[in-house]
Order: structure tokens, then C-alpha cells, then sequence
């Protein structure tokens, strides 16, 4: 059930705006991006899951927060590129945090068993992705020092990546 209210609510979204883009808010910079406490995804265990990741936890760090799942195809090119872009920009205050939308944690294991990543991949299990009325999938949203929300980028263009991580050294660079 939960896979189809995400769905749902995704393609609703997608027939709003089809193409991959990313936004700027009007109130850019002014809205904190919502809280959260999340269970861990991690090395393959469920047993993992007992440990809750909170976004104020990441406070002072530039955040790309990332929603996919593993019925994602654009997310089979998206966590991989995003690897890369987080392990050279994480000594300068960067971090990117995955937050998967499918039915059970296994499920999103599974994916992460195929295409690891070394950064903390939480799972949605209070409805995270409906707190940042997600438009598409993958859906990501660029995050500031102070916990405000800079951007909203719908889909994944690997084009876009040098946009993406210009952003991301801007807010790194004040």
C-alpha cells in the first residue's frame, strides 16, 4: 500500500512537470527543510534498522538529500554518481543522505547490495517523502548549513551533475 500512495503521489507530480529540472524556491533559503528520524540502512542487515539518522544531526553540513527506491530506474545512475560527488566533496562539509521509499527495508538492501554507496541510506518508514511533497522520482533537495532548503531537483540527467555540483560548492563556500 505504501509503494502505491508514494506512486501515486509521484505520478501526480510528474504530470505537473515531466521534465527533470531543478528549482529554486521563491522563499529560497527562508524554509527549513522538515525533520526527520530515520532507521539505517546499512552493510546488508536489517538488524541495522534499530538506529534512527536525524537531519538536525547533519546540522552545519551542505545536505543533498536523495529519495529513490529500487523499482527506480533513473536511481541505478543517480546513487552511483552521487557516490562520487560525496566522497570528493565530504572533507569540505558535504554529505548526501539516500532515503528509500519501497515497500520493506529489505527491498532497499537488496538494491544497496548491487550498487553500494558510502553514504547513510535511511528508510522511509513515517512519511518523510510526503513532508517534502515529492514531484518525481528520484527527487532530491539541496539543503544549506543552517538547514534551509535551497533547491528541489526532480529526476536525474547525468548533464546536470556539473550544475548540481556547482550548487552544492557555492553553498560549501559560504
Amino acid at each position: 500500500m505504501k509503494k502505491l500512495v508514494v506512486l501515486l503521489s509521484i505520478l501526480l507530480g510528474m504530470t505537473a512537470n515531466a521534465a527533470n529540472n531543478t528549482e529554486h524556491s521563491e522563499h529560497k533559503g527562508t524554509t527549513k527543510a522538515p525533520a526527520f528520524a530515520l532507521p539505517l540502512l546499512a552493510n546488508g542487515q536489517t538488524s541495522s534498522l534499530t538506529k534512527k539518522v536525524t537531519l538536525a544531526s547533519y546540522h552545519g553540513k551542505v545536505i543533498y538529500l536523495d529519495f529513490w527506491a529500487s523499482w527506480c530506474t533513473p536511481c541505478r545512475k543517480s546513487l552511483p554518481a552521487l557516490n562520487l560527488l560525496r566522497n570528493e566533496l565530504a572533507d569540505q562539509g558535504f554529505e548526501v543522505l539516500a532515503i528509500n521509499l519501497d515497500e520493506s527495508p529489505e527491498e532497499g538492501l537488496e538494491f544497496l547490495e548491487e550498487i553500494p554507496v558510502d553514504y547513510p541510506t535511511l528508510f522511509d518508514d513515517s512519511g518523510t517523502a510526503a513532508a517534502y511533497q515529492l514531484r518525481g522520482m528520484p527527487t532530491a533537495y539541496l539543503i544549506d548549513r543552517d538547514g534551509n532548503l535551497q533547491a528541489q531537483h526532480v529526476g536525474f540527467n547525468p548533464k546536470e551533475l556539473p550544475s548540481i555540483r556547482a550548487a552544492i560548492v557555492d553553498l560549501l563556500e559560504h
